[in-house]
């Protein structure tokens, strides 16, 4: 009786049914981040029904996200997203049964992970763990749900969808310099909308009905409400074996370093200090020991740099400091470590270093 009461409003719609509700029962929808996307996603999938949700996320809660991360309560802060979405779902719908996976997405688990669900949705703001969802899906069959912000402008789309294009059809270079939402800013209600949409995107394809954004990618921007949608084919890429994938993401982890850790040799002439930011990006940071390449050009002007000496890399919050790594880990530097939290994180402690310098003295 509490399950005819609960969705009554959607049975009732000819698309749905009571068929309809059965095959929501039945799905199995996997979410990877619950962060902006995933606080829109998460909540309509519950509500409507679908049976079994995963919430992977491995970050926790922090005051700033707050502004988007709709779910989320001022008390939880310091506290798993995966934990507390979850108690969020069950407490909207107890009917639905949650997991939640307060792991990071690696090669190591995802092969494993996806194989137990249905759909896999796409809510991270990081364009190499969506490269890493694409893969995995279509490995293991999943179509994947897309989501993406820049600003202003939002993207949906559904990859590998009953063989359909993937996501590297639309976006073969894996080298992209992208910012995410950390770094180029966002506004709530951006994700709220293409969140929404991408639960859409998932709630038609379980029930069968509508046209899937499979081959489609569908641009919304929120200062003026226009968008578009753009056809796209699918390339020559042939689909990745097991090999391959085994290959190309279990590799060593990208060591970090916090900068309280290595802040007595910033004026050391033994070790460099290397921003990968664009020139024009703040806060600036000035040390003794340290050089300017952005990210776009390392490659290029990687022979200004030493293999043996010690390089610490800093971007503007630590995700491209990581490629950085890589790249350099591509042309035998063995000592190179990004620095978590990137410049964000850097002029916090330079600055305390400064105040506590000034009231000693």
């Amino acid at each position: 009786m509490e399950t005819s009461n609960r969705y009554n409003r959607q049975i009732i719609l000819p698309e749905i049914g009571k068929n309809g509700q059965q095959k929501l029962a039945e799905s199995k929808v996997l979410i990877i981040g619950a962060g902006g996307l995933g606080s829109a996603i998460l909540p309509y999938l519950a509500s409507a029904g679908v049976g079994e949700i995963g919430i992977a996320d491995h970050d926790v809660i922090e005051i700033s996200n707050l502004q988007r991360q709709v779910i989320y309560k001022t008390s939880a802060i310091g506290k798993s997203k995966a934990k507390e979405a979850k108690t969020m779902i069950s407490e909207l719908n107890p009917l639905v049964k949650v997991k939640s996976i307060s792991e990071k997405l690696s090669g190591k688990n995802a092969l494993s992970l996806f194989e137990k669900y249905d759909i896999i949705v796409d809510a991270t703001d990081t364009i190499s763990i969506k490269y890493l969802i694409n893969d995995a899906c279509l490995i293991t069959n999943k179509p994947m749900v897309y989501g993406s912000i820049f600003r202003f402008q939002g993207q949906v789309s559904v990859f590998n969808y009953q063989s359909g294009p993937t996501y590297r059809c639309l976006y073969p270079n894996e080298n992209s310099n992208a910012l995410n939402c950390e770094d180029a800013g966002v506004i709530g209600v951006s994700v709220g909308i293409i969140g929404m949409l991408q639960a859409n995107e998932v709630l038609k394809m379980i029930l069968g009905i509508g046209e899937v954004l499979s081959g489609k990618i569908l641009v919304y921007n929120i200062l003026n409400n226009e968008q578009q949608k753009y056809d796209f084919d699918k390339s020559d890429f042939q689909s990745i074996s097991r090999e391959t994938f085994e290959e190309k993401y279990n590799k060593t982890e990208i060591e970090e370093v916090n900068f309280e850790s290595v802040l007595d040799e910033i004026n050391k002439d033994a070790v460099l200090f290397l921003d990968v930011r664009n020139i024009d990006e703040s806060p600036k940071i000035s040390l003794q020991n340290q050089i300017q390449i952005p990210l776009m050009h390392l490659e290029k002007q990687i022979e200004k740099l030493d293999k043996n000496q010690p390089i610490y890399i800093f971007c503007q919050s630590g995700i491209r400091s990581k490629i950085a790594v890589e790249l350099l880990q591509k042309y035998q530097f063995k000592n190179a470590k990004s620095i978590a939290g990137g410049a964000l994180a850097m002029k916090q402690l330079l600055q305390e270093k400064k105040n506590s310098h000034e009231f000693t003295n």
